[in-house]
């Protein structure tokens, strides 16, 4: 029997690249993996976009949170598998105005911080992380808007009691700047941010020791995107779920093992990689339902917390359909 064909979007991280490349290839599938260039943010949300909306493929990396909110509702229209393509630690994208009011976590409460979405996978995290640090997410006077662009987004946007869009016209970064807003959440780093010289710092410019506590302490290393197939592609084939995640980890071994080998990003990567499992383990970007269960289990109970879904959906619920096959 001929292997099925599959297509599937994702940016181009390099843990998928052995399955684009075909060095992996998944047991009884012809896969096609179509892929965003160099990182760009905005190919990314195309691929996104992709994975759900065009006809022509069967899924792909989608949000975690769009993911959860679909269960949530009883919408059942895409299965999940536990493969989690983009994983980010938070503290580093807490920025704030250099000079300004804000020099510890603990002088956030009641503060003013802009942040480019209220229901997003990384600003369900993000919110996590402050409670980490203390700070009771429900104290923050949160504005939603673009980071480094005009803030445009429709003025019927439905944002929840207490949260603010930023005026049309008004980037969060330029808000920051101005004194009108404290702090901003943000992924990509705001154009006006430099660790020496520009207006808009780090809150945390060590980031790195905060996050491995926050690791150690609640065992998350952030997931914010999964894959997804398309019901009735799963439907059709319901093996394929298995055969795709095991294919992802191999890919994801396949990356980690060159990392190992022959450590070239930059000249000192093997000391990262060394002190990076020397806090998290070897296997520090799991793929697959056990090694996940607990971070997953946090992302819907924050989400719940927030006021984000109806119920605490839970793990098993999230993942209802790929347990079918266990």
């Amino acid at each position: 029997m001929a292997d099925l064909s599959i297509s599937l979007t994702c940016a181009d991280y390099a843990r998928v690249m052995p399955l684009a490349t075909g060095e992996v290839k998944p047991e009884g599938i012809a896969l096609t993996m179509i892929l965003g260039s160099r990182g760009s943010w905005p190919a990314r949300a195309e691929m996104l976009r992709r994975a759900v909306q065009d006809p022509a493929v069967h899924g792909g990396e989608w949000s975690m949170a769009q993911y959860l909110y679909r269960i949530d509702k009883g919408d059942r229209r895409y299965v999940g598998l536990p493969v989690f393509p983009l994983r980010n630690f938070t503290a580093r994208d807490l920025y704030v105005r250099r000079g300004g009011p804000i020099q510890k976590a603990a002088n956030l409460t009641g503060k003013r911080i802009g942040m480019y979405s209220y229901t997003a996978s990384g600003s369900i995290w993000y919110r996590h992380f402050l409670r980490f640090v203390g700070i009771d997410p429900a104290t923050i006077q949160w504005w939603i808007g673009d980071i480094d662009t005009p803030w445009s987004a429709p003025t019927s946007q439905t944002l929840p009691a207490g949260v603010n869009a930023a005026a049309p016209g008004r980037s969060l970064a330029d808000m920051l700047v101005a004194g009108e807003l404290e702090a901003i959440y943000s992924p990509p780093r705001p154009a006006a941010y430099h660790p020496k010289a520009g207006p808009i710092v780090r809150l945390f410019p060590e980031f790195r020791y905060i996050e491995q506590e926050y690791f150690l302490k609640t065992g998350a290393f952030p997931p914010q995107h999964l894959i997804v197939l398309r019901r009735e592609t799963w439907e059709a084939n319901r093996w394929i779920a298995r055969s795709l995640t095991e294919a992802f980890s191999a890919a994801n071994d396949c990356f980690t093992a060159a990392q190992k080998g022959f450590p070239y990003a930059t000249p000192w990567l093997e000391a990262e990689l060394e002190e990076t499992t020397a806090v998290m383990g070897e296997d520090f970007h799991p793929y697959g339902l056990a090694r996940n269960r607990a971070q997953i289990d946090a992302f819907t109970a924050e989400a719940f917390r927030l006021g984000l879904t109806s119920r605490r959906v839970t793990t098993d619920d999230y993942f209802a359909d790929y347990l079918l096959g266990d």
